[in-house]
């Protein structure tokens, strides 16, 4: 029962993470662009990630639980997963950086797997990554041609101060659908290791949704800094594209099982729309320093994660 709470505290750690890291990925373009304020985002943020991973946060669960490491782990192997991924994306948003929650979680869980002579279902592992390295892709694309489509229908409402009433609406469902999404596929990343053990779905999407919003609260502010406006400068309707597209993917790849980063989709988008005003409007430096950090993302969780259950077992 000890080593449960211990495994829940750890898990509640991680989500309060990604709340803290991934806030910024729901509502940094809206507070970028300015049509939001950061108080009034935030409160948006924490009712809709609960909302997402109560209702749909069971299928990435499952993948991390039982789809990456097909047996039963050891319970210290469990909370070393968890311990690196918390520690790794602590880190991050102290620097600001939105880094990819999931991947710190998928390579917490593989080098735990790795560690503990488990077996790691490696195409699995390999259809994950692939969908890591075209998320952004296809996100930026979707984002540059909804901006276009929605601009080509808005350019046709002849009042002034109606355009900006519905940029408005469509902003904040944007972000509202971000934050489900985000709920929906990152609660599986706080709390999925603990149901490889068999716990009951339902209560980790509690306690996982609960601790995301927590985070969201509390910290949240700093990454957002770096989405808002560290990349390019937005517009109501650029902040619009990127949020829905992103929404899009996540929702997407929530419904399969697939552990999506919801960080590159949002910077994927967010560069898809910069792109309308030309390569110059973005902050390249930025960019390939966001996406140094996803490479190194999973490859240090996995190592740090790997060498710290070994340290574990020794002193057990």
């Amino acid at each position: 029962m000890v080593e449960l709470a211990f495994l829940f505290l750890a898990g509640a750690y991680v989500g309060w993470n990604i709340g803290a890291n991934d806030a910024a990925n729901c509502i940094g373009t809206s507070v970028g662009s300015g049509l939001l304020s950061y108080r009034k985002g935030i409160i948006l943020v924490g009712v809709f990630v609960i909302a997402g991973a109560l209702l749909q946060g069971q299928h990435v669960m499952h993948t991390i639980g039982k789809g990456i490491v097909t047996a039963e782990l050891p319970v210290a192997a469990v909370f070393a997963a968890l311990l690196s991924a918390g520690l790794f994306v602590t880190s991050a948003t102290f620097f600001k950086l939105p880094v990819s929650t999931s991947q710190a979680i998928v390579g917490g869980v593989a080098g735990v797997g790795l560690a503990a002579g488990a077996p790691v279902d490696f195409s699995k592992l390999l259809n994950i990554v692939m969908v890591w390295v075209l998320d952004p892709f296809l996100t930026g694309l979707m984002a540059f041609g909804i901006y276009h489509l929605f601009a080509f229908f808005l350019r046709r409402v002849q009042r002034p101060g109606r355009w900006d009433a519905i940029l408005k609406w469509l902003v904040l469902a944007s972000a509202g659908y971000v934050a489900f999404s985000l709920g929906a596929n990152d609660v599986g990343n706080a709390v999925g290791p603990i149901a490889n053990l068999g716990v009951p779905s339902h209560w980790l999407a509690l306690l996982g949704g609960t601790a995301l919003s927590i985070g969201a609260f509390t910290f949240g502010h700093r990454v957002t800094e770096t989405v808002g406006g560290g990349i390019t400068v937005l517009d109501p309707l650029s902040a619009f594209a990127a949020q829905a597209s992103a929404a899009i993917a996540v929702h997407f790849f929530s419904i399969i099982g697939i552990p999506v980063s919801t960080s590159q989709s949002v910077v994927g988008a967010v560069v898809g729309v910069g792109m309308v005003k030309g390569v110059r409007a973005i902050k390249r430096g930025r960019v390939v320093q966001i996406a140094v950090g996803w490479v190194a993302t999973p490859t240090s969780a996995g190592i740090f994660s790997f060498l710290l259950y070994k340290l574990i077992s020794l002193a057990l």
